[in-house]
């Protein structure tokens, strides 16, 4: 498939390795600039100040890169299958989705549609609970709202801090579920179980940084020449087939 990757940091940058490994073609890539705060108020006077990891590999492979918050429909490349968002904190509207023949898909670590929002890890933590998860799940215009793809839960070391939870159990999971998740569209089954919106939590986010939205008011949303059968929530079956 044709895919745009939109994301940062260590995780942004091993969906780009999942990618290239599973032969995929990265057509684009959308990422902040730098590391962290830091380095981008170092570049001002320390021209190697460090780059964000995803805009780094993207740029040592060749791939078209650009700035976070630059993301939209104009400016997203030509025949593109899918988005995928990878620890991407950019707002992907209704029309950017529908540059891509099959939308995008998204990775959030908790079960939704428990700890919707930012900070969801930070939270699995400060509210001492025992299990999380993560999920891949279909963006719409409800943040952290669409059909889930993919889910998978873990037991929460009560030792762990929300680094520690995220790198030692989410960030992995989150590769894995991409993994099942792109290999499914591959093999045209696409699953989509609607979230229960009755069993959905929003928590605050901790310190949030901007949200970019610059397509917020759009209409429409297609998956054309596709037929989508939902079946159980305890098959989590989704068949999709070419019309």
């Amino acid at each position: 498939m044709r895919i745009f990757l939109a994301g940062q940091k260590y995780f942004g940058q091993e969906v780009y390795k999942l990618l290239r490994e599973t032969g995929h073609d990265i057509v684009g890539v959308s990422s902040p600039a730098f590391r962290d705060e830091r380095d981008r108020l170092a570049y001002v006077t320390d021209p190697d100040a460090k780059p964000d990891r995803l805009r780094a590999i993207a740029e040592l492979n060749g791939t078209p890169w650009m700035e976070a918050g630059t993301l939209r429909a104009e400016t997203m490349p030509e025949g593109v299958d899918l988005i995928i968002a990878a620890h991407s904190h950019d707002f992907i509207g209704r029309v950017t989705r529908n540059r891509a023949a099959l939308g995008a898909i998204g990775y959030h670590p908790s079960l939704l549609p428990i700890h919707r929002g930012r900070d969801a890890v930070r939270w699995a933590v400060r509210l001492r609970e025992r299990v999380t998860g993560g999920t891949v799940f279909w963006l719409n215009d409800t943040v952290d709202g669409g059909p889930v793809a993919a889910q998978e839960h873990v037991l929460i070391d009560p030792k762990w801090t929300p680094e520690e939870l995220w790198r030692e159990a989410l960030q992995p999971i989150g590769i894995k579920l991409l993994r099942k998740t792109l290999s499914d569209i591959s093999r045209r089954v696409i699953v989509r179980v609607p979230q229960d919106p009755k069993l959905a939590t929003w928590e605050p986010s901790l310190n949030p940084p901007p949200l970019y939205r610059p397509d917020l008011p759009q209409i429409g949303w297609a998956l054309d020449g596709y037929r989508v059968v939902v079946d159980s929530l305890d098959t989590l079956g989704v068949t999709a087939t070419r019309l």
